[in-house]
């Protein structure tokens, strides 16, 4: 296979500079005369030079590209994108940037000064920043030059900053009520921090729970960890009746530590979850959770892009309703009517 033809190659046997040869290729001839436009195309053409792809993109002003950045947290453990929330976000970004005639690139990192470096290397047009509950976004809407919208972000109102968010707090008020509806009194809530979102998701669970007794389980940010505190807490934990995990994966691994020693779900404990992955039908029992529809806010991602781009207004916040999904994972314990606040 012969060797790949270069710009500097072109520009040797024309006689003049690399320059030249990259602003023909890239539509710069504004500068140049007719006569070495025409040489220069018909020896490329000849050469049967095969442009990247990459140089052209990053040639132009417009560059069509989208950076997701995905917060790559410890509780991860390394796997952030075979995370179901994490994927099935980006699954519904890709496809929504492309029907808007966008390229999507995606990189992971804790590092708030890799997203800056990370935009400007690849001349972005755009920015979706997912997974991050950090003060830092005014610094880097101050630093960098093109808009960035902020998937569930956590910070004051009125940043002008473009939040796409849920509704976080009648998430966990939906599942409140309904363990309440369901006869259930006592129940334990599972996260591993109580702030930003799943502080959302707790106080609006104890809202519609508001005649119950809650317990909280902080969790450790790895697997195993969990368990050894699941396994130390046994006794408190049935305690408990009904178990609202902040997210499906907590609530599946939950459910699977307690069918392991010998708890029933939920014939003992039942057990819901936040998010609505693909975990929750495959599960057994199947999960209980909040639903959120995943192409609904790519394509408020996108639409609120676009806004930036065209400079139509402030950024702003915009909130996606939630519902709850009943599946088997709860089950009745009473005949309590439930009859509201």
């Amino acid at each position: 296979m012969a060797d790949r033809i270069r710009i500097v190659d072109i520009a040797e046997e024309l006689g003049v500079s690399t320059a030249t040869v990259s602003n023909v290729i890239h539509g710069k001839t504004k500068k140049i005369s007719d006569e070495t436009v025409k040489r220069v195309q018909a020896l490329l053409e000849e050469r049967q030079y095969i442009p990247s792809m990459a140089g052209i993109l990053l040639a132009r002003n417009d560059s069509r590209i989208v950076g997701v950045v995905v917060n790559n947290h410890e509780k991860y453990e390394g796997k952030v994108l075979e995370d179901a929330f994490v994927s099935a976000s980006l699954n519904a970004l890709l496809f929504e940037l492309e029907n808007a005639g966008y390229f999507m690139m995606i990189k992971a990192t804790q590092d708030w000064s890799e997203v800056e470096r990370f935009a400007s290397m690849w001349n972005m047009n755009g920015m979706v920043l997912l997974g991050f509950c950090d003060s830092d976004y005014e610094k880097l809407r101050a630093r960098m030059r093109i808009p960035f919208v902020v998937y569930d972000g956590f910070f004051e109102k009125d940043k002008g900053i473009c939040n796409l968010t849920i509704d976080n707090f009648d998430g966990g008020q939906q599942v409140g009520e309904y363990l309440r509806r369901m006869g259930h009194r006592r129940a334990l809530l599972l996260s591993d921090n109580d702030i930003c979102v799943d502080a959302e998701r707790m106080a609006g669970f104890r809202n519609g729970f508001f005649d119950g007794e809650t317990d909280y389980l902080e969790l450790p940010m790895n697997r195993e960890g969990r368990y050894h505190i699941y396994q130390r807490n046994l006794e408190r934990i049935r305690a408990c009746t009904a178990a609202f995990a902040v997210s499906d994966v907590y609530a599946s691994e939950f459910m699977h530590f307690l069918l392991g020693n010998g708890v029933p779900v939920p014939g003992e404990i039942s057990v819901v979850g936040f998010d609505d992955n693909a975990l929750c039908e495959n599960c057994f029992p199947r999960l209980t959770t909040v639903g959120q529809d995943a192409g609904e806010r790519a394509r408020m991602a996108v639409r609120a892009l676009q806004r930036l781009w065209r400079g139509d207004g402030e950024p702003m916040e915009e909130m996606l309703p939630v519902k709850l999904i009943i599946r088997d994972s709860v089950r009745r314990i009473s005949d309590v009517t439930f009859s509201g606040k």
